[in-house]
């Protein structure tokens, strides 16, 4: 769906969710937190502005329905904490984007919604000179892996039916920025060309790809990602194999962490 496509199909599922949920425009407004001014934008006929993530998330939140079917990337409502528990399998873990078990999951995952919490940046948005910093001192994979890698999921994120919800603590883009922790060896240029480089491709991929930044003050989350309903990958600290986990309680932590995005 183009832009259009996406806010006319977001006005008729937001004022069905209102009729099912029998608000009106003030309830909402004191449920989600988002103004009337806002939400009466949203609701008019020859509005074709797209809405803004958090805006998304917060109504999606009050609504209890899923901010991708509000915005037509899923024909299912369900909020994270109704999806059913799934099983896993468990394999093993490199620390390297590059790992084959991901790639697959990936290919197999075309369609659906991945969700993402990255262990630093996005591998999606990270130019060569930071997968460069990032990985030239691990020996269990070369950096053109995670080039190759890195590059694999970007172009899987520009698929047509390809959707990606990434969650970080916004201290990690603070940290990034001003070269604190395990950046800072990298140059200050560099440092300002990765975050104009995420700007442009963030731009570029919404609303198939979005962002959300947390609180990391009040929140935490391991790395993992969620592929569907049907695999997930967290990482256990210290790496050496995924954990088994539950999917629902996944799904509802990262929505809660949406849910309270910046």
């Amino acid at each position: 769906m183009n832009k259009q496509e996406i806010v006319s199909v977001f006005r008729k599922r937001l004022i069905e969710s209102m009729q099912a949920r029998a608000f009106n425009q003030s309830g909402l407004s004191r449920e989600s937190g988002v103004d009337r001014s806002t939400l009466s934008q949203l609701l008019a006929a020859e509005n074709l502005r797209m809405p803004r993530a958090d805006t998304v998330a917060a109504i999606a939140q009050a609504l209890q329905v899923s901010s991708d079917w509000l915005l037509g990337l899923s024909q299912d409502s369900r909020f994270g904490a109704e999806i059913l528990r799934q099983s896993f399998e468990v394999a093993p873990h490199e620390p390297s984007p590059a790992d084959d078990n991901l790639k697959r999951w990936y290919e197999e995952a075309e369609g659906l919604k991945i969700r993402y919490v990255p262990a630093h940046l996005p591998d999606i948005v990270k130019t060569d000179r930071v997968l460069e910093y990032e990985y030239s001192g691990i020996v269990e994979r070369p950096v053109s892996r995670a080039k190759e890698q890195a590059r694999h999921h970007l172009n899987f994120s520009r698929g047509p039916d390809n959707d990606l919800e990434i969650c970080m603590p916004l201290e990690d883009l603070i940290g990034f920025g001003r070269g604190e922790g395990l950046w800072r060896d990298l140059a200050r240029d560099d440092r300002k060309q990765q975050i104009e480089a995420m700007r442009e491709t963030l731009e570029e991929l919404y609303p198939s790809v979005r962002l959300y930044l947390y609180d990391g003050r009040k929140r935490y989350s391991v790395p993992y990602t969620i592929f569907g309903a049907r695999r997930a990958a967290p990482v256990r600290p210290g790496g050496g194999k995924f954990e088994l986990v539950e999917i629902e309680g996944l799904h509802a932590g990262l929505q809660q962490a949406v849910a309270h995005a910046i």
